[in-house]
């Protein structure tokens, strides 16, 4: 807690925002707080898309109280009518009479609610814990800016900073500790993506498994230039239960598309870049159109290369083991954040398990949500 009455009123609603991780997409995460003589007198969250938004369902839990009482929100109450009718009507009708929020909201016709607050009379303030907001909202902050999809890279690596103990061969490196947080990341992202190599090696289901459950399951994304993904592993098995596409090069052989569409699988053409690669900007502009805010990259090292090499990945989630490989194991992506420098700085560091996990921020990307906040 830092102190203040009103930060921990917003560390309350922040707090709340990340209950609703998973359920609202495309929507933000949003908390809100009602406080009325320095007591919190209703709370209330984001928790499913097209449910009440936070500050509808706090002024509901605070009833009669929230007359000339503060409302503490992490984003911008809306004022438009989209799924629900506008927050700021809500607002207004309850006498509340002053609104604290830390993030502007950068749509349309959804952003702007401050300035209609301000004309009903209601005091508003902007900026409280606006760091710690944007962390929690960046895909949505960062589709709204920029139009592409933010890009959350997660990679296990060992002690020395190797992805596999040999090339091809599956490796844990991670505990079960580190497993559950990153099926947390799995639930809160739109399209999960890894290489064809990943695949062969790993033979991963990719999908979100623990607490909470999104409300709809991530895209399965394979990178596949050549189309030679194998029929029989787990992905193109299960791609009628949840959905899979794969990525694949112009010149990818007929049947093999064929192949794969005959099993259920999607396949979608993306050029490839000068190095013969698939092109990691063309893969988010395939994403974006579809829909995504949040891709979750995760494997292999040539992938993350690519996206990190461009310059694509906004935030980087480091999962280090004890363990050491040796010199014959196959090491993480040149370009992954080593310390905090080549744009990069360090959001947190926590132990899961046996683990160490680090999260690394692109402070450019970071700093724009930020200053546009």
């Amino acid at each position: 807690m830092s102190g203040s009455p009103e930060s921990e009123a917003m560390e309350r609603a922040l707090a709340l925002a990340a209950r609703g991780w998973g359920r609202v997409s495309p929507n933000p995460l949003v908390g809100a707080v009602v406080v009325k003589d320095g007591c919190i007198v209703g709370e209330g969250f984001h928790a499913e898309l097209g449910a009440a938004h936070a500050e509808v369902a706090a002024l509901a839990e605070a009833g009669k109280q929230a007359i000339d009482g503060s409302l503490f929100v992490t984003l911008e109450p809306c004022r438009h009518h989209g799924r629900t009718p506008p927050c700021t009507d809500a607002i207004i009708a309850a006498g509340i009479r002053q609104v604290s929020y830390a993030v502007s909201d950068p749509t349309q016709p959804a952003g702007g609610g401050a300035a209609e607050l301000r004309t009903a009379g209601i005091a508003v303030d902007r900026g409280l814990l606006a760091a710690d907001v944007v962390g929690l909202i960046a895909p949505f902050l960062w589709k709204a800016r920029t139009g592409r999809p933010f890009v959350d890279l997660k990679l296990a690596l060992s002690a020395d900073g190797a992805i596999a103990a040999r090339p091809g061969q599956r490796t844990t490196i991670s505990g079960p500790e580190s497993w559950g947080e990153v099926h947390r990341l799995r639930a809160g992202a739109d399209a999960i993506v890894v290489g064809r190599r990943t695949v062969e090696a790993d033979d991963p289901l990719l999908t979100p498994r623990g607490t909470p459950l999104p409300r709809v399951a991530p895209l399965r994304v394979v990178l596949d230039a050549g189309a030679r993904l194998d029929p029989t592993c787990t992905l193109v098995r299960t791609a009628g239960e949840t959905a899979v596409l794969v990525l694949a090069a112009r010149d990818a052989p007929s049947d093999r598309v064929q192949g794969l569409e005959s099993a259920g699988v999607e396949v979608l053409e993306v050029p490839r870049t000068a190095g013969g690669y698939l092109d990691p900007a063309a893969v988010l502009q395939r994403l974006g159109d579809r829909g995504a805010q949040c891709v979750l990259i995760e494997g292999g090292a040539r992938v993350a290369q690519s996206f990190l090499a461009a310059g694509l990945v906004e935030r980087y989630h480091e999962f280090r083991g004890p363990d050491r490989f040796g010199p014959d194991s196959v090491p993480g992506p040149k370009d992954a954040p080593r310390g905090e420098q080549g744009g990069w700085r360090l959001a947190s560091t926590t132990e899961t398990g046996t683990d160490m996990y680090k999260i690394w921020e692109r402070v450019a990307a970071f700093d724009a949500m930020l200053e546009a906040a």
